[in-house]
């Protein structure tokens, strides 16, 4: 596992120590789980990108060239 240094605000860090211990943990578990979640949120999404892309190049529905959404048929049920 690799460190980092972080700058941030006194406020903020006195903050994030509050919750930190309402919590019962630290500021760098804290900050750990949040990286955590944001890498593998990036991650989903492109994932998510490549299936959407892949299904839409597999697709055999067409629209044809001439096709138009119209308000009528999008709220037809």
């Amino acid at each position: 596992m690799r460190n980092i240094t972080l700058s941030v605000p006194e406020d903020v860090l006195h903050n994030a120590r509050i919750i930190a211990a309402e919590q019962r943990t630290t500021v760098n578990s804290l900050v750990r789980a949040y990286l955590v979640k944001l890498a593998n949120h990036r991650s989903k999404v492109k994932d998510a990108m490549a299936e959407l892309r892949d299904m839409s190049e597999t697709t055999g529905a067409r629209l044809g060239p001439d096709f138009k959404w119209d308000r009528e048929s999008l709220y037809d049920r």
